[in-house]
């Protein structure tokens, strides 16, 4: 009997712990009257944050406002999103989706690419790389199921998910090493290539794993070559300081607002092994311009410790918001997927004087879905009318622009006027916004 009284409270004890560890999530749309209101108290892990952000900006939702904040080993994080037409969220199935994916985080997230083999590729970029990439790939009768590459100061970074060419898995580890041999040769110089079957391998988030590359590329390090700006206003500024009363480092980031902008952040501070414990996030649609402020630690508990460490918590901060945000005319291709599709169509843009400085591939039920930013051969805007002798040739009504830059994300030099005129202001409190939720937390006295 007292076995099984024991077991019974083991079980119940169980219960309670389960019920405990388990995030609650609440989604509103009455309480905001622009945005719906998403909701998550959760037991604190490292990395928690960034799973939440990551499962609402996959979903292109933007997020408008945030408010996050922790008390001792409990974890609260308020998100006002909105739709890709800036409305609430109105989908059941979507809703249903964002409540089963923030309720489960505590597991853990991989993206799934059963059945194909990834390649990571950096090198110097220059124009005309990605067509060579992709022509070799053609060449060794792959089709590319999913890519993404990025550039930033020079340099380019791409994750590329492929099948053989008749939709099979590419078993054989002598073709792979070809392939891999080929697109050496194609990047030169410094590189990296590296491959794998990931039917055997979870693979880390695709746009953690570009920022976690161009991070170990030293991206942020390099010199960027000064480019004539078409706006100056979207300067990044970033700012840390310590407040040494409570033991945190204070970072603020201002710069103009896009989409995935948190997740960029938010992703390159946990990779960085901080802990954000209290931010607030704000946008303002007047001016475009987003205002974040993080209250961050190291996983061992300590603030920022040196001047040495602030100044690469600055640049690593600018290079992850930067590197999304390339210059360039965003061009949209969909498309009937064929094999060499993209070897055709990029070689196409090289022809034409059009250099990519983003791509996004996907391929769904064999439709090909292509974004693809480029810019003359000096990385100017390109020509309207060269753009529309490539939108000819490919087909107008499959290439469609989408989006005329707005301007170039400076970083060469600080400007005085600009980068630090946005800062001194940044620096008139420490951790304004951010205070007045932790006073009313009750976890502060006062925020004066």
């Amino acid at each position: 009997m007292e076995c099984q009284s024991w077991s019974s409270y083991l079980e119940e004890y169980q219960k309670v712990v389960f019920r405990l560890d388990t995030p609650r999530v609440v989604i509103d749309n009455g309480v905001c009257p622009s945005a719906t209101v998403v909701k998550v108290d959760s037991a604190r892990k490292h990395g928690i944050l960034l799973e939440a952000v990551q499962i609402l900006t996959d979903l292109n939702l933007s997020i408008k406002k945030a408010y996050i904040s922790s008390d001792g080993r409990w974890f609260m994080e308020v998100f006002h999103v909105t739709d890709q037409n800036d409305l609430k969220l109105t989908d059941e199935s979507v809703i249903n989706y964002i409540e089963q994916s923030l309720g489960t985080i505590q597991n853990g997230r991989t993206n799934d690419y059963a059945g194909l083999t990834a390649f990571e590729l950096t090198g110097t970029d220059r124009v005309g790389l990605l067509s060579e990439v992709f022509a070799v790939l053609s060449h060794m009768d792959c089709n590319v199921v999913e890519a993404n590459a990025w550039t930033r100061n020079g340099r380019l970074a791409a994750m590329i998910y492929v099948k053989g060419r008749s939709g099979s898995p590419i078993e054989d580890s002598q073709q792979i090493y070809r392939i891999e041999t080929l697109l050496r040769s194609v990047l030169k110089g410094d590189s990296y290539v590296k491959s794998s079957r990931t039917s055997m391998v979870a693979v880390t988030h695709t746009e953690r794993r570009l920022h976690q590359m161009m991070f170990a590329d030293r991206d942020y390090e390099r010199k960027r070559p000064e480019a004539a700006g078409i706006d100056g206003s979207s300067a990044v500024a970033v700012t840390v300081q310590n407040w040494m009363e409570r033991g945190y480092s204070v970072v603020n980031v201002q710069c103009r607002d896009r989409t995935k902008l948190l997740f960029d952040v938010v992703c390159t501070l946990t990779d960085m092994q901080y802990i954000v414990f209290h931010a607030t996030i704000n946008t303002n649609p007047s001016d475009n311009m987003a205002y974040l402020e993080f209250y961050i630690r190291h996983v061992d508990g300590t603030p920022i410790n040196s001047e040495a460490e602030k100044e690469r918590v600055i640049q690593c901060l600018e290079a992850a918001v930067e590197r999304r945000a390339s210059d360039g005319l965003k061009l949209e291709l969909c498309i009937e997927d064929r094999h060499g599709l993209l070897a055709d169509v990029t070689r196409t843009f090289r022809e034409n004087g059009l250099s990519v400085t983003r791509a996004e591939i996907s391929t769904t039920m064999g439709t090909a879905y292509n974004v693809f930013y480029v810019t003359d051969t000096v990385g100017d805007p390109a020509d309207p009318a060269i753009i529309e002798a490539v939108r000819d040739r490919i087909g107008l009504n499959e290439l469609q622009v989408k989006e005329v830059p707005v301007g170039h994300v400076q970083r060469g030099r600080r400007d005085e006027d600009t980068v630090g005129g946005i800062a001194g202001a940044m620096l008139l409190s420490i951790g304004s916004m951010v205070r007045r939720n932790l006073y009313s937390l009750g976890l502060i006295r006062s925020y004066s």
